[in-house]
């Protein structure tokens, strides 16, 4: 063997060396960092929640009152390393996704209002009561000061005032409890209002109508609720005699924070800034005020009351951890903002998310105004669109019961064959209609053959919800034929005794 061949043979065994050497201490250095990973450091807490817990998905129903408290609850949790997740949804559909583990968190609970809807999931273990976060709310009819002080001041009242009201009661959105409250007292003709309409709008916009009258002096009845900016904005006054609908004290209510169930002990840390949550009416007045006043966005508003009431912040973080860290959560006693200093390149960013929010413009509300003023000063318009459309419906449906299956059968075919030039179509097309036949669909009790008057429009008297109940969607999307009651049973008779209501 030559010096050359020796001294390759040389080079190449200590690389190999150094290789194995540098591969062994790459091997040694995840295997310590697998550990250090998995063993939390000595003298520090760490919360032991999953990292499913995360990701907390709390329902907000649209009420301004329930989405200030959802979006103060998401700023804290945003502070504390959560990352909190908002969904709008109705009430009924917000009680399903609880059971169906779709929904973390609910915090607008409104009882004994949402008795009802609540009950059948508590009685069946889906949902679980935190407690309660708001004990001093209302929720009934209520007038401007000056029709209190011309002499509406009792449910009993309202009778006599019908024509300068024009027959109508200002509800919100359809569905809600109290306009199912209201529809039931317009129903049993009670306190003479059965020639009396709901109607029904968005909070925003039914507020809107109640400025309007307001400026106009305008007589005007109206639900109204505590929390919210309404009782400071607007001189108003609740009106007495609506115990047996509404519950007495005016409504009186109090607000759950609900939750799935499992949620409390899956998400320990979470579930004690929960218990936490203890609001009062002038603090959601304050948040409320900035939501709707100033067009925050809803963990703006939170930041900007923690700032202004930097006292109240321990009691809502008291035993909370911040989550995913080695240490307690810390908070920053004027704004709730973490003090961690890897936090500092998320505040930021938070920050200027927050600035750019601060200010939203004003698209939602304007477009709520105009609705409202398009119901209504449009029925002239909305009348001849009905027309036209019960019309057309008419129309079609006539023709199409006038012609024999068979022809229709073959008509589809031959449209088939012309558009398309395709036999396998043609042959799917005639399949088709023949199961629809042979399954009955065709026949005069299924929905094409239902009363083309419940296929209209609704009627477009500002959204006017008759005493007699018309064809409409169910919570389940099926087509629900008119009637003369309710589609719910009310309320009030599924306790034994008249019960206080809320929103």
């Amino acid at each position: 063997m030559t010096g050359l061949e020796r001294s390759f043979k040389w080079r190449l065994s200590r690389a190999n060396t150094a290789a194995l050497l540098g591969l062994r201490s790459s091997l040694a250095a995840i295997l310590a960092t697998i550990l250090v990973g998995l063993l939390p450091p000595l003298g520090f807490a760490q919360t032991s929640e999953p990292a499913s817990c995360g990701n907390v998905r709390l329902a907000d129903i649209g009420w301004t009152d329930v989405t200030a408290t959802t979006g103060f609850a998401s700023h804290l949790l945003r502070q504390q390393g959560y990352t909190p997740q908002v969904t709008v949804l109705s009430v009924p559909v917000t009680f399903a996704a609880l059971r169906n583990r779709d929904i973390d968190v609910f915090l607008g609970n409104w009882m004994p209002s949402m008795q009802a809807d609540r009950q059948p999931y508590i009685d069946d273990g889906s949902v679980q009561i935190v407690g309660a976060n708001m004990p001093d709310a209302r929720y009934t009819l209520a007038v401007p000061a000056y029709l209190h002080e011309q002499g509406l001041r009792d449910f009993a009242d309202i009778a006599r005032f019908a024509k300068p009201l024009r027959g109508k009661i200002h509800g919100i959105e359809p569905g809600n409890d109290g306009n199912r409250l209201i529809l039931e007292l317009i129903e049993g003709n009670r306190f003479g209002l059965g020639g009396f309409t709901l109607v029904e709008s968005s909070e925003q916009g039914m507020l809107a109508q109640v400025e309007r009258s307001v400026a106009a002096r305008e007589p005007i009845v109206f639900l109204g609720w505590q929390p919210h900016p309404m009782n400071s904005r607007i001189e108003m006054r609740y009106l007495t005699g609506g115990d047996d609908s509404f519950g007495p004290n005016f409504g009186g209510a109090t607000i759950y924070t609900l939750v799935r169930a499992g949620y409390l002990e899956e998400c320990p840390n979470v579930a004690r800034l929960l218990r936490n949550l203890k609001f009062t009416a002038a603090m959601e007045n304050e948040l409320m005020d900035g939501i709707l006043n100033r067009k925050l966005d809803p963990e703006v508003a939170a930041t900007e009351w923690l700032r202004a009431n930097p006292q109240a912040l321990p009691q809502f973080l008291e035993g909370v951890q911040r989550f995913g860290s080695a240490t307690p959560g810390s908070a920053n006693a004027s704004t709730g903002e973490t003090s961690a200093g890897a936090a500092g390149a998320a505040g930021a960013a938070a920050s200027l998310d927050e600035r750019l929010a601060a200010h939203k413009i004003p698209l939602g509300q304007s477009i709520a105004e105009a609705i409202g003023y398009a119901q209504l000063h449009g029925k002239p318009f909305f009348d001849l669109v009905s027309i036209g459309v019960g019309s057309a419906v008419d129309a079609v449906h006539a023709a199409l019961r006038a012609l024999p299956s068979w022809l229709i059968v073959l008509a589809a075919a031959a449209l088939a064959w012309v558009l398309q030039r395709s036999w396998p179509l043609v042959a799917f097309v005639v399949l088709a209609l023949l199961f629809i036949m042979n399954q009955g669909y065709s026949e005069a009790h299924a929905g094409f053959d239902a009363d083309p008057a419940h296929l209209r429009l609704p009627d477009p008297d500002a959204g006017a919800v008759r005493s007699r109940c018309g064809a409409g969607p169910d919570l389940h999307g099926h087509l629900r034929p008119a009637r003369a009651g309710s589609s719910h049973p009310p309320r009030h008779q599924q306790r034994t005794a008249p019960a206080a209501r809320g929103r």
